[in-house]
C-alpha cells in the first residue's frame, strides 16, 4: 500500500514508519517544509492548519492515510484538518488511521474499561472524543476509517518513562504525581507500530481499538525503576499536583496523576495483535523476573 503519515519523525510516527516500510508499504511522510531534504525525497507537503494543503497532499495513488500528528489544540483547526484529508477518500473504501488516545476514557476505576465504555475525557484532550466520532462517521462514507487509542507509550529511549528518568536524574529520586495508587496503561511502541500496521490491512471501517499491552502498571513502580535507570537505588517520591503543574502545566499534571485500567483485548482477538515486547520495568531496569501475561491483555 502507498501510505501518506502524518506525524512520521515523531516518537510513535518513527517507530509506525519503519514497521510500515519493513513490511514493504510504501510509506510517503507529509512534512511541514520540504527545505533542506534532498529533491527525490518521497515526501508531500501539509499543514494542519492549511487544509488546502492537506486535501492536496491526498491523491488518487495514496491507499492509506495515517494520521500520528500531534493535535493543534483547536477543535475547529483539528476538524476542518480531518474533513480535508478524509475528503478524498470518501467513497473510496480507502483507510484513514486516527490517533487518539486513553486519557478521553478518564479515570476508570478497577475494572479494565473497553473501547465500548463512554468517554469522559480530562483536560489535556477536551475535544477529542468528537473527533473520534467524526472519523468513525464517515464509515458511512465508505472510508475504511479506523481509531486507535494507545496507553502510554515506552521502549526505544522515549515516551514519559523517559520523562521520568530525567526528573529521577535530576532530583535525586524517582517521582511520581498524585496519589500511590496511580496506574497506567501500558504498550512498547513497537508493539503499538505492529499495531498500526494490522488495523491498515485487517481493520474494518469503523474500528475503534485501544493500544495497550500492560492495562495497569503502578506509576510509583514507574518511579523506582526510573530512579534505577539514572543510577540511583529505587526511590520513589510523590510530587504533589499542584507543584508538578508549576513545572509542566496543569493539564499534563493533572494526566499524569490520571489512575486507570485499561483492556487492549479487542486488538488481540479481533486483529491477532501479539504484543511482546518486554514490560516496561525490565526496559527501565533489566530484572530478570517478569510479570506473566494473562489472557489477551497483560497486566
Amino acid at each position: 500500500m502507498k501510505v501518506l503519515v502524518l506525524g512520521a519523525t515523531g516518537y510513535i510516527g518513527s517507530a509506525v514508519v519503519a514497521r510500515l516500510t519493513r513490511e514493504g508499504h510504501d510509506v510517503v511522510p507529509l512534512v511541514k517544509n520540504a527545505a533542506g531534504l534532498h529533491p527525490d525525497t518521497p515526501v508531500r507537503v501539509g499543514d494542519l492548519a492549511d487544509p488546502s494543503s492537506l486535501r492536496a497532499a491526498v491523491t488518487d495513488d495514496v491507499d492509506a492515510v495515517v494520521n500520528l500528528a500531534t493535535p493543534t489544540g483547536d477543535e475547529a483547526v483539528d476538524t476542518a484538518a480531518l474533513e480535508a484529508l478524509v475528503a478524498p477518500l470518501r467513497g473510496t473504501g480507502r483507510a484513514y488511521v486516527y490517533t487518539s488516545g486513553v486519557w478521553v476514557l478518564g479515570a476508570t476505576g478497577d475494572t479494565p474499561l473497553a473501547e465500548d465504555a463512554a468517554t469522559d475525557p480530562i483536560a489535556i484532550v477536551g475535544y477529542r472524543p468528537r473527533i473520534e466520532q467524526r472519523v468513525l462517521a464517515t464509515a458511512g462514507d465508505d472510508v475504511r476509517a479506523v481509531v486507535i487509542r494507545p496507553g502510554i507509550t515506552y521502549g526505544r529511549g522515549g515516551g514519559i518513562p523517559a520523562l521520568m528518568t530525567g526528573w529521577a536524574r535530576e532530583h535525586g529520586a524517582g517521582r511520581y504525581v498524585g496519589p500511590v495508587t496511580t496506574r497506567w496503561p501500558m504498550v512498547h511502541v513497537d508493539d503499538l507500530a505492529e499495531l498500526y500496521a494490522l488495523a491498515l490491512t485487517k481493520a474494518h471501517a469503523g474500528h475503534l481499538l485501544h493500544g495497550v499491552a500492560w492495562e495497569s502498571v503502578p506509576a510509583v513502580a514507574l518511579a523506582a525503576a526510573a530512579d534505577i535507570a539514572a543510577g540511583g537505588t529505587g526511590r520513589a517520591e510523590p510530587w504533589p499536583i499542584a507543584e508538578a503543574a508549576e513545572v509542566l502545566g496543569e493539564p499534563f499534571a493533572e494526566a499524569l496523576a490520571l489512575d486507570q485500567v485499561v483492556s487492549g483485548r479487542r486488538a488481540v482477538e479481533e486483529l491477532g495483535w501479539r504484543p511482546s515486547r518486554p514490560y516496561v520495568l525490565t526496559e527501565l531496569t533489566e530484572p530478570t523476573d517478569l510479570p506473566e501475561p494473562t489472557g489477551a491483555s497483560r497486566d
